[in-house]
């Protein structure tokens, strides 16, 4: 071998020379699974009656890790591309030590490029089964009082006035909703919330507004109409629109599909006052942590989003809700199908399972 290839192989090797053979018993699983909806989900994005997410299990010396990833297509991934991308460090998963979760975790981003939702379905089983090695509630793990965890909002998507007045009655429990807008439908909408409920609401526009005029018109009557702040008012890519968008409106305006990695976060400061912050598009719980400390450490609000998903997901970022200022974690609430019981909500407070991991228990 020339010094050439040599210099070529030999940061896979490093990778690869931290690993042992696999235990015996040690075995990690990929399933998809079909959620099926409450009510027919619809945002600017698509409109959908099922999610495909990619579940995992990982088990060794007797405990199994569970986890989920939601992939999306906004951001270019399906459930069959995610199986796909995880499947390709199997290896890796059953020779790596788990206690070793960092390590792994960013071999694991070394090696599958893309694919955010599959890398999370890694990193929360793999947390998950830390978390019960120690005996844990990854909370404990993470330093956190369970007691601090915020309430939740209940979303509301996109629909007919006669419809969006059903879901905003069947969500009376939750005293802060939020609804999907970003269409032509938005007046009516709200509208149509406000006939049947005085609550706090917050709004979503999903990238929804590609005028800046229109956002700051659209943004200004959602203040007077009782919003408390608006999330991700016109396409991430339009960074100087929104920035500009942000000057004229009073209430605060959040970074969504804008906000997807720990790097994005400093020049977001520059266009919105906080991020949302979802496991799905960061890749975990571990970078997802990264995430809401670099934010915080700049001065800007915290949330804790979610995609439509099982207990898993939600859970696992339910576990982090501790740190933030609010949280939109209802995904699992939104299926009829949900496998597992993990975080609970009570009259819109977060209630964090007592047991080890994710605390998770099957339907």
């Amino acid at each position: 071998m020339n010094r050439r290839n040599f210099l070529k192989t030999a940061p896979a090797a490093a990778g690869v020379s931290a690993l042992s053979a696999a235990p015996a018993g040690a075995t990690f699983a990929t399933k998809i699974v079909r959620l099926n909806l409450q009510h027919t989900w619809t945002t600017t994005m698509s409109s959908s009656q099922y999610r495909d997410t990619l579940h995992t299990t990982y088990t060794r010396g007797g405990l199994t890790g569970r986890g989920e990833g939601a992939p999306i297509v906004r951001y270019h991934e399906d459930a069959v591309g995610a199986q796909k991308a995880v499947e390709s460090v199997r290896d890796l998963m059953l020779s790596a030590d788990p206690l070793q979760f960092a390590k792994v975790m960013a071999e694991v981003f070394k090696r599958v490029p893309g694919d955010w939702a599959g890398k999370a379905a890694i990193d929360i089983a793999l947390m998950d089964w830390v978390g019960k090695k120690l005996g844990v509630p990854l909370y404990t793990y993470f330093g956190l009082d369970p007691k601090d965890a915020p309430l939740t909002t209940f979303s509301i998507g996109i629909d007919t006035p006669e419809i969006t007045k059903q879901k905003t009655l069947e969500a009376a429990d939750f005293p802060v909703l939020k609804v999907k807008v970003g269409l032509a439908t938005d007046e009516p909408t709200i509208e149509a919330v406000r006939s049947v409920t005085k609550k706090p609401l917050r709004v979503d526009a999903n990238e929804g507004w590609k005028d800046k005029e229109e956002a700051v018109r659209k943004i200004n009557w959602l203040e007077k109409m009782g919003v408390e702040f608006i999330e991700q008012p016109m396409p991430a890519e339009m960074f100087e629109e929104n920035k500009w968008v942000r000057s004229k409106v009073h209430i605060p305006v959040f970074a969504d599909e804008a906000c997807q990695r720990a790097s994005d976060i400093p020049k977001l400061k520059e266009a919105y006052d906080g991020v949302n912050v979802k496991l799905d598009k960061s890749g975990g719980l571990l970078e997802a942590y990264r995430m809401l400390m670099i934010a915080k450490s700049l001065g800007m609000k915290t949330m804790l989003g979610c995609m439509v998903s099982s207990s898993v997901t939600v859970t696992a970022a339910a576990h982090l809700s501790p740190l933030v200022d609010y949280a939109d974690l209802d995904g699992n609430l939104l299926i009829s199908n949900d496998p597992f019981h993990g975080v609970r909500v009570e009259k819109g407070k977060l209630i964090l399972p007592k047991g080890p991991g994710l605390g998770l228990t099957p339907v």
